[in-house]
């Protein structure tokens, strides 16, 4: 290999490595905590919005079903946010959905071509989701988390826009890692 060849060999792998480490590093102005997914400081949690939003959840009907929101992060293969009936998003979970009974709502290809939709289009949509958490953990290497498993079995749209997740003004980046919860107190 010429000395040329090495240089560029090289400086390819430096910039893998640099693009690798600012995809699981990206921070969200506002979040504390480390390992790529930050932690949301307990003041935000409190506002009005979030106190007003928590009583509409606690009146929600119980059944064998959960509540999911959808976080796409470019690159990732997590697929959001689940929680039980009743329970506020503090207390989901992030996951990846085992797809082997039924695929997740936005099974499309990763580039939309002549314009139409692609994989994440439903960014932040809220679905009723049926299935279990099968026991497993699952590995993301671009995100650089293991996560549970969900085993969808049906799921049905909920709302296309229902607001924050979290609290009001949650940034949102393609790129970024979700926040992690519970929120440090």
């Amino acid at each position: 290999m010429t000395s040329r060849a090495k240089t560029q060999f090289l400086g390819g792998i430096a910039a893998l490595v640099v693009l690798s480490a600012g995809l699981t590093s990206c921070s969200t102005s506002g979040y504390s905590g480390g390992g790529g997914a930050k932690t949301l400081p307990a003041s935000r949690m409190k506002s009005g919005a979030v106190m007003q939003r928590n009583a509409q959840i606690a009146n929600e009907p119980r059944g064998d079903y959960y509540i999911g929101r959808r976080w796409f992060t470019e690159g990732t293969r997590y697929w959001g946010y689940i929680r039980k009936p009743g329970e506020t998003w503090e207390n989901s979970t992030l996951v990846v959905i085992n797809e082997s009974v039924m695929h997740q709502p936005d099974r499309l290809q990763e580039v939309a071509h002549d314009g139409g939709r692609a994989h994440g289009y439903d960014h932040n949509s809220e679905y009723r989701l049926w299935g279990n958490f099968n026991g497993k953990k699952v590995y993301d290497p671009n995100s650089n988390l293991e996560l549970p498993e969900f085993r969808l079995t049906k799921y049905q749209l909920i709302n296309p826009n229902p607001g924050f997740l979290f609290y009001p003004g949650e940034p949102y980046q393609k790129r970024g890692l979700p926040p992690k919860h519970p929120p440090t107190l």
